[in-house]
């Protein structure tokens, strides 16, 4: 496994992750890894505290960190819609859709004066100051999750010496963030969990290698054992870029109910839905989602009225999932296709193990079909 991609990091192994945990990020990267902290949603202040840590933990290892910065949403011809605007353009059906499902589902009311988590934020205008203690810290990688890098994505990775990356769904994705100037594209299949096209990682990646060389190519979407590892090798990839797997791990913040939901799903029981971020992402197939594919029922509003609209639905089903069966009904997140092998809790460290001393056996085994 000691491709390129994995010198040019330092790595022991090009194992990439993509989490929303800071505690999984370190334990990657002490793993010999990367940690890449998704930081949607942060605000400067915690952010600051979440890489002060990571650091802290990791040493002279390196992490990463990954944006959502896509091209197109709802206000982005004027860099974005502030709070009030966005309030203003939700359609009062669509309040009424979520206050009926959860009173069916017998949801109980945040307590007075509950504060409710931020909203993941799009455009680069509304999370400057992200980025600006993004940049304070010493972060080996930054990557854009919807979209180009936008020019001072690629003029700060070059000041300061951050590889820059950016995921793609299909060839002509990959060749915009080449034009871009990225150092890595991520090929990320249909099977991926959260924003994913429809094509699927064993077709795509061979293409955008093919399309983007030399250019290096993380493999993405449905990878959670050492043989999909050496499959993505194998495709042209120098290393792969995971997420669901490390959702039912020792360190993971997974929700405990959504969490045992994992553990008991099957690779059939996820859907690509926009009835979270507003944007195409695959999740846990729940009432969740069968409510808001029913025809009779909303549509879901285009990102970032979506997130806006729903996060006090989350936090309410979040806070109640552990004793309210209605609210467990309706707890989902995102989570691949990979889903259906994840069914033990385990740490990262063993996860990281397993990955690569599986790669190992099968690099074994071919070596011995091809002396045969």
């Amino acid at each position: 496994m000691n491709t390129d991609l994995a010198k040019d990091f330092g790595l022991e192994f090009p194992i990439f992750a993509f989490t929303h945990c800071r505690d999984v990020a370190a334990a990657v990267s002490k793993a010999g890894g990367l940690g890449v902290l998704g930081v949607a949603g942060h605000s400067a202040k915690e952010l600051g505290a979440e890489l002060d840590w990571i650091e802290n933990e990791v040493g002279d290892k390196p992490y990463g960190v990954d944006l959502l910065l896509p091209a197109r949403f709802a206000g982005s011809d004027r860099g974005g819609f502030d709070e009030k605007e966005l309030d203003a353009r939700i359609p009062e059906a669509h309040r009424d859709f979520l206050d009926k499902l959860l009173e069916r589902h017998q949801v109980p009311a945040l307590p007075p004066g509950t504060k409710l988590p931020r909203e993941f934020a799009v455009g680069s205008e509304r999370q400057s100051d992200v980025i600006d203690i993004i940049f304070q810290h010493r972060i080996a990688l930054i990557a854009s999750a919807l979209g180009p890098p936008p020019p001072w994505m690629i003029e700060k990775g070059r000041e300061h010496g951050v590889k820059v990356a950016a995921l793609a769904g299909t060839v002509e994705h990959a060749r915009r963030h080449v034009e871009a100037g990225v150092d890595i594209v991520v090929a990320q299949g249909y099977e991926a969990g959260g924003h994913t096209g429809t094509i699927s990682t064993l077709v795509l990646v061979p293409e955008v290698v093919d399309a983007v060389a030399p250019i290096p190519v993380l493999a993405a979407g449905g990878i959670g054992n050492g043989r999909q590892v050496t499959a993505a090798l194998a495709l042209g990839a120098q290393g792969v870029w995971c997420g669901s797997v490390w959702l039912t791990t020792e360190e993971a913040e997974t929700h405990p109910v959504v969490k045992e939901k994992f553990l008991e799903a099957s690779s059939s029981d996820t859907v690509r839905s926009r009835s979270l971020t507003g944007k195409p992402a695959r999740q846990l197939r729940s009432a969740w989602t069968e409510a808001w594919e029913d025809p009779d029922n909303p549509e879901p509003l285009p990102m970032p009225l979506q997130p806006r609209l729903v996060r006090e639905a989350q936090a309410r089903i979040a806070r109640t999932a552990h004793k309210n069966e209605g609210a467990a009904q309706l707890s989902n997140y995102f989570v691949g296709q990979i889903v259906g092998s994840m069914n033990q809790v385990k740490s990262v460290r063993s996860v990281v193990e397993e990955l690569v001393s599986e790669y190992a056996d099968t690099m074994e085994r071919l070596d011995d079909w091809a002396g045969d």
